[in-house]
């Protein structure tokens, strides 16, 4: 039971003075989480604790890769229209050049 760090970690370092098992350490190219010392924050907190900091949607996964702050989550935008606005923003771009 450990977390992971993954590419999309901007080395912001909100989330390494917040781990209660100082199992989150800085490295290259992004920061990284030690699995023997992660316990995911059970028995300490509700949330593991370096995903409810993280501004980052999807930097932080479980080990079956599945982000514990995934897309649409922080911004409370639903992924849909996400995508729906990306696309009609490069719409709007094809047609300005």
């Amino acid at each position: 039971m450990a977390l992971e760090i993954n590419d999309l970690c901007v080395n912001c370092w909100a989330c390494e003075p917040l781990c209660p098992n100082k199992a989150i350490y800085s490295a290259a190219p992004h920061f990284e989480i030690d699995p023997d010392k992660c316990t995911e924050c059970a028995g300490d907190f509700a949330d593991a604790q370096c995903a409810a900091i993280c501004p980052i949607e999807g930097a932080i996964v479980d080990e079956l890769g599945d982000a514990l702050n995934p897309p649409g989550s922080l911004t409370g935008i639903p992924l849909q229209l996400l995508a729906e606005a990306a696309g009609s923003a490069a719409g709007t771009a094809a047609k300005t050049s």
